[in-house]
């Protein structure tokens, strides 16, 4: 198996949108694609340059098998992907009910992708990288897929591969007391961390975001906090940087922050600062939102030179 500068492990499930605003039982078609966290990371991530694979498990049937194939369509790694003969493939369902607001629910519980385990982690994978990447989502899954997510941890620190923690917390699958636990067990065992403002509540709710970063950052890790509309800012041994966001017309917010995982990772692999980082980070999150789906938006190195033009611009 030919090696990936990063490696991701998490669920991708098939994605059904309602083309329109409105109440999804009012909807005559909906459109079929695929998303997930870690691999819309690996997806951006090969996007601006980098190799990168996914391991998980999708079920064997349909749905299962378009996932690898839109996967391997984006030039994304899926030789550890494995076919689960037990279980059907996870469905995710998304819904504008309002113009402006977009509604999410699952049907993932028992399927295939929460059936991953530290078998089905590719060793030589993960000690080939130079970054794994994994979620908040993965571990609360199942225990098994708990299990898979540390083990994956411990073969890349044992490699010196740098790990990469997103926070991205579903509110679904566990309660903030539990997911608190294993975020600080995590930590400890990170060297970058990513966070929503809001999830740095789940950690401590009484301290704003700059103080709960710069705890977890006294463990070792990078901490970079994701602040939307607000931008970014990263907590580094050093010191705290901060990052404007890139203003445009949001259309999907849904995988923005991938997005900026993604970039931010990107320029880490260049061998980028912490300001290019930020930088990138910002642009590839405002690529995303201005595109419906989950990763559609995300940009190439030769997309990012569009923002330097100016709103309204057509180039010919």
């Amino acid at each position: 198996m030919s090696s990936s500068e990063l490696v991701t492990l998490g669920e991708t499930m098939a994605l059904l949108t309602a083309p329109e605003v409105g109440r999804l039982r009012d909807m005559h078609q909906l459109r079929l694609g695929a998303a997930g966290a870690e691999s819309n990371v690996a997806i951006g991530v090969r996007r601006l340059g980098h190799p990168s694979a996914w391991i998980g498990r999708v079920g064997d049937d349909e749905l299962g098998r378009m996932i690898v194939e839109l996967l391997r369509r984006e030039d994304v790694g899926v030789g550890a992907v494995r076919y689960d003969p037990g279980a059907a493939t996870a469905l995710m369902f998304k819904e504008r009910r309002m113009a402006d607001v977009v509604r999410v629910t699952y049907y993932r519980k028992g399927l295939a992708g929460s059936r991953l385990g530290p078998d089905d982690v590719d060793e030589k994978l993960v000690t080939g990288a130079r970054i794994l990447h994994v979620t908040g989502i993965t571990p609360a899954l199942s225990p098994t897929a708990r299990a898979a997510t540390h083990h994956a941890i411990d073969l890349a620190r044992a490699a010196g591969v740098t790990v990469s923690f997103d926070l991205n917390y579903r509110a679904a699958l566990w309660s903030r007391e539990e997911a608190a636990v294993e975020y600080r067990d995590l930590f400890r065992r990170c060297d970058l961390v990513f966070a929503g403002e809001d999830e740095l509540g789940i950690i401590d709710d009484e301290r704003d975001s700059l103080e709960v970063a710069k705890e977890i950052g006294a463990d070792g890790p990078e901490v970079v906090v994701k602040r939307g509309s607000e931008g970014a800012f990263a907590v580094t041994a050093d010191a705290v940087v901060s990052a404007p966001a890139v203003p445009v017309s949001s259309i999907d917010p849904v995988g923005a922050g991938d997005a900026f995982v993604a970039g931010y990772l990107a320029a880490r692999l260049d061998g980028g600062g912490v300001e290019a980082r930020l930088a990138q980070g910002c642009a590839c999150g405002a690529f995303a939102v201005s595109v419906l789906g989950d990763w559609e938006g995300l940009p190439s190195r030769q997309d990012l030179a569009l923002l330097d033009h100016r709103a309204g611009t057509t180039l010919r």
